[in-house]
């Protein structure tokens, strides 16, 4: 069960955090990431934590976001900074079993609800 919270509406240039709260059972050997998605388009891979603690980044991440997780408190975060209006998208937290930790959607089963994240101009 994936929970993420954390969106809003800022400006560009601004920073946001979100969140994700996870449950069920052997978390520490799955692996977590953050997609996103705008209408029109496929879902796109941000960033994702293997549960060796390994990251992966989308390229056009380009050092703004910043993926971490936390084991004790099962929670999957995403910090944002020098957000443009092209972030503008719904996040979405997932999961996977297994060492695996490419930012593939096909290879997530489970997902989170999304949040709505929108840069202004």
């Amino acid at each position: 069960h994936l929970v993420e919270s954390g969106g809003g509406l800022v400006q560009a240039g601004e920073s946001l955090r979100l969140s994700c709260s996870v449950s069920g059972r052997d978390l520490d050997l799955y692996a977590l990431a953050w997609f996103r998605q705008t209408p029109g388009k496929d879902r796109e891979g941000v960033g994702s934590v293997s549960w060796l603690n390994m990251t992966f980044y989308g390229d056009f991440v380009k050092g703004r976001f910043t993926v971490s997780r936390d084991f004790l408190k099962k929670t999957l975060s995403l910090q944002m900074n020098r957000l443009r209006p092209e972030d503008t998208a719904i996040y979405y937290c997932a999961a996977r079993e297994g060492t695996g930790a490419r930012l593939y959607p096909r290879d997530f089963p489970y997902w989170g609800q999304g949040t709505q994240v929108t840069v202004s101009t």
